[in-house]
């Protein structure tokens, strides 16, 4: 079974009985197709994606680990994205968590602070994926009390700058 050739270059086979993919070894033959361009345009101005940095204080079961990954799971679904693979850690003793939720469009990451009720989450991806469409899950999931998001528009290269010097 294939899937079709929509962010990868790789036309990678998947396994039936896991549904994983399965990636291509060097030696194996597989099929190189044409990668799309997956930047995007808003108001004409193209960039490489959004990246919304997204900090929650007040916010509730931070400490969640089964209800974070079935936030990050519905967020993919409600951007309109490709999940690739969810890690999440749940550490010890004060029960936070991090995690990467890893996409074919770039990632939703999280760290969690119970103790202070306040969590950090990124959401970056290109394409035609909706990454403001997972502030409304993770508000839902999590009730925080106020909510702090900065939008990037990442790959503007007449916005570069290293060190407040333009590149």
């Amino acid at each position: 079974m294939k899937r079709e050739a929509t962010t990868h270059e790789v036309v990678c086979p998947i396994d039936p009985a896991t549904c994983k993919i399965i990636w291509p070894e060097h030696h194996d033959n597989f099929q190189f197709v044409t990668p799309a361009d997956h930047y995007v345009e808003r108001d004409g101005v193209q960039f490489a994606g959004i990246h919304l940095i997204i900090d929650f204080w007040g916010a509730k079961k931070l400490d969640d680990l089964q209800l974070m990954e079935r936030a990050l799971r519905e967020c993919v679904i409600k951007c309109g994205a490709t999940l690739l693979h969810i890690h999440l850690h749940h550490f010890t003793p004060n029960g936070g968590i991090s995690g990467v939720t890893v996409l074919a469009e770039s990632h939703i990451s999280v760290h969690t602070w119970p103790e202070r009720e306040f969590a950090a989450f990124d959401v970056f991806m290109c394409g035609n994926a909706r990454p403001e469409a997972a502030i409304g899950v993770l508000k839902r999931a999590f009730s925080p009390e106020e909510i702090n998001i900065t939008e990037n528009l990442r790959g503007i290269r007449e916005h570069a700058y290293i060190h407040g010097n333009p590149i």
